[in-house]
């Protein structure tokens, strides 16, 4: 499905805009363009009125909730080394495969580094500091200004930036990029854009990107603009950018692929003439003159895989072997194990979500009295080690997520919705079932029945039918992750025990992938781990619009009204007070209507590495960067290779 076409600035009118002449394109370039862009280049006419960005005054970053840490003649992030060597390669570690390189397509695996936000393979106007909340600095653009109510947002684009192939990056680049996504993105790149009315050249090489009228102020747009990767327009020309693609792209960012094993290895190689590597947010990242990605379908291989050191980095995502996994390299303190909590929010660690589309789950009855059978201290006990803290919010660790009973500012939020959401939203915190996690509680068992009784379903001859239709109750789980499935058992047991009949499916990526964007299931569990300008992921992964797009993120199929209107308080938050109540009452809401069965939360990254790297340590960080800014030490690389001579002698 795509969506409703925005206005875009004829092209014409671009090259007037900058000064150039406007020439008539040739065959080949006419056959890239996409059919928007036809459309502008043959028959529209230039508005050369249209300024909206007047007097921008631009600044070297721009930031949501705080002050900006670094000022306008900073030279590093303080959590890299500016004289870092360059050399060595990473070996990274990553789960499932991958098959297309164009990053902004619904269909096909993206490898890392081809991401469309990434920042490997294709420069980004802005890039992120991971030691502040929401900030973010100036990369492929040299400026940037922001008005006030945000209606406009200006970018001014850096000189002397170009593609891997010497061509120069322009303002076209830019202009074609955000035009192949809103004509051909992904569902959730189109709703992040989906504000987005017009981007219109001014200057020499400045873009004005402009508000759609009469929508509300929303301080996230300038970094959702910022963080998306410049598409070469040059090589699209040829190329259908609405397909997928085993060719990949040239980029203009600080890795260039250089050797594939089609959607097993994929080997980058450092581009030592990188345009921008000395620019203040580059200076001490990307220090490996190779990364090298091994792709595996099973977690378990993926661990031997390290054992046996074809691999150097990878997250562990079993808590099994977390805890129980232990082999000579690792007692010898060759190969080191720790958990990195860092700062970032880390949501809930693959919750299930119910699919709403099917009748039964719809029922907020039905869906309480499934949470009441499931016992995370159970699960947790016994199948994850006790690794896991127990989920209980959207936003967990952080200022985000509720706690006690809500404010005066949530309650300004949620009263006009009191009549639509649950009671238990205005006069308490969303908590589990009390269980000791050595067997299950009868009274939760009976509260669920009474549930499921009252919802129309009742135990008949020991299963669970429909009162009315006879309609057996089933609920078919889907997983990509083995400890995923292996965690629900206990669950599914439970289900049956009280006539509901279950299935556990383990699929292979592309097919998870699929099920769930087509919303071919009962049951799955997705990761959601949000940032602090949740806004429109939150859009994406619960909105009503974002349901009714085929393939889309809102694989739950959530729609409810209170949902999409909290999610707006959200995006419109203008200091930290306004987003913290938003977010605290949105995450009220979701959990009390139990749209999702919360499970687990990590209380870090669980990090595992070959010691042969180093780092400038900072656990005050949202993420563990170690693709971008650890180096490798000759040093530390000696000491293990003689530790690994040693054990195998």
């Amino acid at each position: 499905m795509r969506t409703k076409r925005l206005v875009a600035w004829p092209l014409a009118a671009l090259a007037l805009a900058a000064g150039t002449a406007w020439s008539e394109p040739s065959a080949g370039e006419r056959e890239g363009l996409t059919p928007r862009m036809k459309e502008q280049r043959e028959g529209l006419a230039p508005r050369t009125e249209d300024r909206p960005c007047a007097d921008p005054e631009y600044r070297h970053g721009i930031s949501y909730l705080a002050p900006l840490r670094y000022g306008p003649d900073f030279t590093h992030f303080a959590y890299t080394n500016p004289e870092a060597p360059k050399g060595g390669t990473m070996r990274i570690a990553r789960m499932g495969t991958f098959d297309n390189y164009n990053g902004i397509v619904e269909i096909g695996r993206i490898p890392d580094g081809y991401g469309i936000t990434e920042g490997f393979v294709y420069d980004r106007l802005l890039d992120a500091s991971l030691d502040e909340p929401a900030a973010a600095y100036v990369r492929l653009a040299d400026g940037v200004a922001v008005e006030r109510d945000f209606r406009w947002t200006a970018f001014r684009i850096r000189e002397g930036a170009r593609w891997h192939d010497g061509r120069p990056v322009t303002r076209e680049d830019v202009l074609y990029t955000f035009d192949a996504i809103r004509e051909h993105g992904r569902v959730e790149l189109q709703t992040a854009l989906a504000d987005l009315d017009r981007i219109v050249p001014f200057g020499d090489r400045e873009l004005c990107f402009v508000t759609r009228a009469g929508r509300a102020p929303n301080p996230i747009l300038p970094f959702v603009y910022g963080v998306m990767g410049i598409l070469p327009r040059h090589h699209w020309m040829a190329h259908d950018i609405s397909k997928t693609t085993t060719e990949p792209p040239p980029g203009s960012g600080p890795y260039r692929a250089e050797e594939a094993n089609f959607g097993r290895t994929l080997t980058f190689r450092r581009v030592d003439d990188y345009w921008g590597r000395d620019l203040p947010v580059n200076r001490g990242r990307f220090n490996f003159d190779r990364l090298k990605y091994d792709y595996f379908r099973d977690e378990n291989i993926m661990l031997e895989a390290q054992k046996a050191d074809v691999v150097d980095v990878r997250q562990e995502l079993t808590a099994k072997n977390w805890a129980t996994a232990e082999f000579p390299a690792a007692e010898k303190g060759l190969v080191k194990a720790e958990l990195r909590k860092g700062t970032r929010v880390w949501g809930l660690w693959w919750p299930v979500y119910w699919n709403l589309d099917q009748p039964r789950f719809r029922d907020i009855r039905v869906r309480e009295a499934l949470w009441l059978l499931y016992d995370f201290n159970y699960v947790n006990r016994v199948y994850f080690h006790g690794f896991f803290n127990q989920g209980v919010s959207l936003f967990q660790n952080s200022d985000m997520a509720h706690t006690g009973r809500p404010s005066a500012r949530e309650l300004a939020l949620l009263e006009r919705w009191r009549e639509q959401i649950p009671d238990r939203v205005f006069t308490e915190p969303f908590r589990h079932p009390e269980s000791d996690g050595y067997g299950f509680s009868r009274e939760s068992t009976e509260r669920a029945l009474a549930l499921f009784d009252e919802a129309g379903w009742h135990v008949r001859e020991g299963r669970m039918v429909h009162k009315e239709t006879g309609e057996r109750f089933r609920v078919d789980f889907i997983f990509v992750l083995t400890s995923s499935a292996r965690a629900i058992l206990p669950f599914t047991a439970r289900l049956e025990q009280v006539g509901i009949a279950t299935t556990v499916r383990l699929l292979d990526v592309s097919h998870w992938l699929h099920r769930g964007r087509a919303g071919s299931f009962d049951a799955t569990s997705v990761g959601f781990v949000p940032s602090y300008m949740p806004g429109p992921e939150l859009e994406a992964r619960f909105g009503s619009a974002s349901a009714d797009l085929g393939y889309g993120a809102n694989w739950g199929r959530t729609r409810d009204p209170a949902v999409d209107s909290l999610t707006e308080a959200i995006k419109r938050a203008r200091n930290a007070e306004e987003l913290f109540a938003a977010t605290r009452a949105l995450d009220r809401v979701l959990m009390w209507n139990f749209y999702l069965l919360p499970g687990p939360s990590t209380p870090g990254m669980r990090l595992m590495y070959w010691d042969r790297f180093g780092e400038v340590r900072n656990d005050e960080l949202s993420w563990v960067p170690y693709v971008e800014t650890w180096w490798w030490d000759e040093r530390k690389a000696a000491r293990v290779s003689a530790g690994v001579a040693a054990l195998e002698e």
